[in-house]
Formats: C-alpha cells, sequence, structure tokens
C-alpha cells in the first residue's frame, strides 16, 4: 500500500511582513486625513513595495492626485461643471469611500464646497439642474447657502426642483415643522420629486406618515394624478392637527388632489359647528371626488 503522501503546508501568515503593510496603509490615509499629498504619496509609495497587491493603492493614488490638482476660480458652462460632479461623485468619492470609510463624506465636503463657488455664476438650467450651486451647497452640507442661491432663482417656488432644495435646505436647519407648505405645494406640483425629495431628507416622522399613508390610500382608477399627489389630502384628515400648518401652501394649479385637500379642509373646519346640512353636502363633494379620501375621512368621525 502506498505510503500517504504529505498534506501541503499551509503558507503562514507573515507578521511582520503584515504588520507593516497594515502600518503603511494606515500612515497613508492618516495623511489623506490630514489633506498632506507628499505625505500620503510617500506613505503610498512605502505600501506599494512592501505589498504590490494592496487594493489601497488605486485610491491612495487618486485621493493623491485629487490633493494635488489646482482648481480654477470658476468653471465657464454647465456642461464644465456636470464633468466636475461626476469626476468627484463617481471617482473622486468612491476612491474615498474605499479608503476612508464613514470619514469620507467630511473628508468630500471641501471638494463640494469648492464646486459649489466654481457654478455660483451660473443660472438654473432645469434641464441639468444638479449642474445649479443649490444642489452643490447640499452636498456639501451648508444649509444657509443653499437657501441662498435658491433664492436667486426667478419664480423658484413654482418649479419642482428649486422648490425641493429649499425644503431640504429649510429641513436641514430647522426641521420637518418648517415645511410643511413646501411640501404640501411640492406633492400637488410635481409628485415624483415629493417622494425622491421625502427620502433625501430621511425625516423619520415623515417617513412614517408616507408608509402609512400607501398602505391606506387606494387611488381610484380615474385618478390622473400620481398616488402621491393625494398625501397632503390624507394628511390633513389623519393629522389635523397639522392642518394650520398645511394650510399654508400657496395655491397650485387646483388640480383635483389640491381641490380635495381644500374640500378635506373645509370639512374639518365645519365639525362641531352645527352646520349639518352643510356638512352633509361636503361630504357627498368629497365621496365623488376622491372615494379612498372619503372612506378614510368616514372612518375617524
Amino acid at each position: 500500500m502506498p505510503a500517504p503522501q504529505p498534506t501541503p503546508a499551509t503558507p503562514q501568515l507573515d507578521l511582520f511582513a503584515d504588520s507593516r503593510a497594515v502600518m503603511l496603509r494606515n500612515d497613508a490615509i492618516a495623511a489623506v486625513l490630514r489633506r498632506d499629498a507628499d505625505g500620503a504619496s510617500a506613505a503610498g509609495q512605502a505600501l506599494a513595495t512592501e505589498d504590490p497587491a494592496s487594493h489601497c493603492l488605486p485610491c491612495i493614488h487618486s485621493l493623491v492626485a485629487v490633493l494635488r490638482a489646482a482648481a480654477p476660480r470658476s468653471l465657464p458652462d454647465t456642461a464644465a461643471v456636470l464633468a466636475a460632479r461626476q469626476h468627484l461623485q463617481h471617482g473622486v468619492g468612491v476612491a474615498a469611500h474605499a479608503l476612508l470609510g464613514a470619514d469620507s463624506v467630511a473628508w468630500m465636503a471641501p471638494f463640494w464646497r469648492r464646486l459649489a463657488l466654481q457654478a455660483q455664476a451660473l443660472v438654473f438650467d432645469a434641464d441639468h439642474p444638479d449642474a445649479h450651486a443649490a444642489a452643490l451647497w447640499l452636498r456639501c452640507g451648508d444649509a444657509a447657502a443653499a437657501a441662498s442661491a435658491v433664492t436667486g432663482i426667478a419664480s423658484w417656488r413654482r418649479m419642482p426642483q428649486p422648490l425641493a432644495w429649499m425644503v431640504q435646505a429649510s429641513h436641514a436647519s430647522q426641521g420637518l415643522d418648517s415645511v410643511w407648505p413646501m411640501l404640501v405645494e411640492l406633492a400637488w406640483m410635481a409628485p415624483q420629486c415629493f417622494v425622491r425629495c421625502a427620502q433625501t431628507l430621511g425625516d423619520a416622522l415623515l417617513s412614517r406618515l408616507l408608509r402609512r399613508f400607501d398602505a391606506e390610500f387606494e387611488p381610484d382608477d380615474a385618478d390622473t394624478q400620481p398616488p402621491a399627489a393625494w398625501f397632503p389630502a390624507w394628511l390633513a384628515n389623519h393629522q389635523p392637527a397639522l392642518l394650520s400648518a398645511l394650510r399654508l401652501a400657496q395655491p397650485g394649479q387646483a388640480l383635483p388632489a389640491e381641490q380635495c385637500f381644500r374640500l378635506v379642509a373645509s370639512l374639518l373646519g365645519l365639525e362641531g359647528q352645527g352646520r349639518h346640512a352643510e356638512l352633509m353636502r361636503q361630504r357627498a363633494r368629497l365621496r365623488q371626488a376622491q372615494p379612498s379620501l372619503y372612506a378614510a375621512y368616514m372612518r375617524s368621525r
């Protein structure tokens, strides 16, 4: 019977070499966090000698390059801003996240701030909203600068994207209570933009209300507006305490969802006034206009 063959030895970890590679990687990360391009480059070169296959090397090289790059004071047009944004988001940002993890958000903020400054002279282009300074100020977390940039857009409250930016900026500085009227206007004007904006806010209360709305509200087959347009009317009935804030919304185009909101607000105002005939007439109008809202209204009566 042939003698058993020896099992190949498992390669042993070279603790000294691996420890040195980890130390050099950490040195490079620390230098990048300090924005020390020379220090990061030196640590990266040493790491490349010690561990040429290190997955950190491309990220280190990319971030050293952006730290050393000279930046113009301004960018000439929307295309240039969009190209710079693409590079920051999908090039530098990806490398920073891979190397720095959670620290990458704060590390990237000055680059977004610089791009916002480079773009601040450009007018709002509805076809390319991401090139506007307001969007870039929001990326670096400067709510006040974002709000100021939005107010520089003519009729900003009548356009979905600038209105959404103002919601984000105001929410960041003042909280949810300050933005209810603008959220209502955005839901009527551009329901899909409203949904994206609400997701961006990440507000726990608003998210909870939207989940309940999605679970309870059943749009009528004849509805021509997306379901989110009906959220303000549903919310007025579900949270009557918010009605005074919701009523501050500026009039929109009087589409069916807005008309139903006004109708629900009128119904809530009539209750307790002893005007039974008027109350019944308004309820009949709501039932005809939006059966799902009427059913939600009656369940709470």
